[in-house]
């Protein structure tokens, strides 16, 4: 399964996510739910963890990193966040590679896991 990416010019340039992915109609959808890493510690490391976990479902659902097609990102902590894209970056490259979904970030108070800063969903397109 390959996406389709659509970022209308409109839109402007996407840095490190796209606006939208196409995928055929004939693919399974997998929605994975939010996955934590609280018994690790700063954004940098949970953000690893969860986004590790989120591809061990990708993954025994038959698919890999490129079959995700959307990612949302729930963080407690927006100007942690701000300060640590470059790190953020890195983990991405090294559990996605430069495969970039669709995503979006949301900055929330809290999370269901009391230690938990950062909780990660996705949906993916299996072929």
């Amino acid at each position: 399964m390959t996406f389709r990416i659509v970022n209308p010019d409109a839109l402007g340039r996407p840095s490190g996510w796209n606006h939208g992915m196409l995928a055929r109609a004939d693919g399974q959808v997998l929605f994975v739910a939010g996955q934590t890493a609280p018994d690790r510690v700063g954004l940098v490391e949970q953000w690893a963890g969860a986004l590790e976990r989120v591809l061990e479902v990708v993954r025994a659902a038959g698919g890999g990193p490129e079959h995700v097609g959307r990612m949302t990102v729930y963080i407690t902590d927006r100007q942690m966040y701000l300060a640590s894209l470059k790190p953020l970056g890195e983990v991405h490259r090294r559990f996605m590679g430069r495969h970039y979904p669709a995503m979006t970030l949301v900055e929330v108070r809290a999370l269901a896991d009391a230690h938990a800063i950062v909780e990660i969903e996705a949906t993916a397109v299996l072929p």
